[in-house]
């Protein structure tokens, strides 16, 4: 007989004050509770054991209801088979069964994974009862010492055993996922191709999702062979996992594009294209800010479509934010749209802090008030003024945002900072 499907329900809960409720599974559920003695079984604060009792497991899996903590297996009664139509014909004659002869217990391990089950085998057959453990039982018990007390501290035995079981299980699938989720976030979040440049590099990336490996934020940087730092900055909006999909395919799609030759109107217009075949509907759009610096680091292009600009703090000068008056729409918006690219004097000395909207729409306090760009400013201005740079600097920047936001950013963030002198 096919087994039926797992039940969805939850991993044993603690012992309830109400009581245990016991399901029995046997040919003749009376005869192994009906001993001397089984009066006294008791549960939890000294409740009588609620008994339910089935002769096979069809009848089980009616009875295998949530309030049930654990069941009670005769490892006697023989696997289920069905005649035509899968109805079961009970007990296959001509002595043990032709199948694994623990296969009745595994049965029931599928049809109540989460539940506590105890072996109840005769003391002669100790090898099979110890097996039973081995494949999955919590415990075994001789039916010819069977009483109440015995019976009582085995059933409470066996869930917590089972709750520990579980714990430990998730405890481990938790410590593979944060492994397998370290390595992903490795492979998918950039490494900058900065090799023969004197800048420095550093980025700070925190998804809004909560226990989210990545956000719909990108950023990337990279070098060509005729010396010109390309950096790149994006959101896609959105916050879900489609979004952030997108996210990693512009970014190595920008990265492709840019190794390639391609530049200006010709690059983003092929990002757009990228954008459209990708995106999950057409309400879906992308902002984007890139900057190529040239080789000798004075002087770069800007490029904005939608995405706010950048900061721009040079020795002796006030930080300040680079011109977006005159930047091109978000990606996906408009088919046959342009984006202007600005020409920016950078000078010998400086430090370039590309963001996403992440860093500037937090809370401000209890209220309504956002930190904006021009709180932004002034943050950062007061830290570079306290000495802070490069790497201390985005830290300090994301967590003050934080702080000023009384606790952590409902939306993605991403920070880049290239610095040179």
């Amino acid at each position: 007989m096919p087994v039926p499907a797992p039940r969805t329900v939850e991993p044993p809960a603690a012992l309830p004050d109400a009581g245990l409720t016991l399901l029995v599974i046997e040919d003749d559920p009376g005869g192994s509770l009906s001993g001397p003695g089984m009066a006294e079984m008791t549960g939890a604060a000294g409740k009588p054991v609620r008994i339910r009792t089935a002769r096979n497991l069809t009848e089980a899996e009616r009875l295998l209801t949530d309030d049930v903590q654990c069941i009670l297996l005769d490892l006697a009664l023989p696997p289920l088979e069905c005649g035509g139509g899968g109805v079961p014909v009970g007990r296959v004659t001509g002595g043990r069964h032709p199948m694994d002869e623990l296969e009745t217990l595994r049965q029931v391990l599928r049809l109540a994974p989460h539940h506590a089950v105890l072996a109840l085998t005769a003391e002669a057959d100790a090898e099979r009862a110890a097996e039973a453990v081995r494949v999955g039982a919590q415990d075994y018990l001789f039916r010819d010492e069977l009483d109440g007390r015995v019976l009582s501290r085995a059933i409470r035995y066996a869930v917590e055993r089972k709750r520990a079981d579980f714990a430990q299980r998730q405890l481990t699938e938790t410590r593979l996922l944060a492994q397998e989720n370290a390595r992903l976030e490795r492979g998918l979040l950039p490494n900058p191709l900065l090799a023969g440049s004197d800048l420095r590099f550093a980025a700070r990336y925190r998804p809004g999702r909560s226990r989210a490996l990545l956000g719909g934020d990108f950023y990337d940087t990279v070098r060509t062979p005729d010396g010109t730092v390309h950096a790149m900055i994006g959101d896609v909006c959105g916050h879900g996992p489609d979004e952030a999909a997108l996210g990693v395919e512009l970014r190595i799609a920008w990265r492709a594009l840019t190794l390639a030759g391609l530049c200006g109107d010709e690059l983003l217009d092929t990002l757009q294209q990228v954008l459209e075949h990708e995106r999950a509907d057409e309400e879906i759009f992308a902002t984007l800010c890139t900057v190529d610096m040239a080789p000798d680091g004075r002087s770069a292009a800007l490029c904005l479509a939608g995405h706010p600009a950048p900061l721009l703090a040079r020795p002796g000068q006030a930080p300040a934010l680079l011109p977006q008056d005159d930047g091109g729409p978000a990606l996906g918006l408009l088919r046959d749209a342009r984006w202007p690219h600005r020409e920016v004097e950078l000078g010998d000395a400086w430090s370039l802090l590309m963001y996403t909207d992440g860093l500037i729409e937090g809370k401000v306090g209890t209220g309504s008030r956002r930190l904006g760009q021009e709180g932004m400013v002034d943050l950062v201005t007061r830290q570079i003024k306290d000495g802070l740079r490069g790497e201390e600097l985005l830290d300090a920047s994301v967590t003050e945002v934080r702080s000023l936001n009384g606790g952590e950013l409902t939306d993605d963030l991403a920070v880049l900072l290239l610095e040179r002198g």
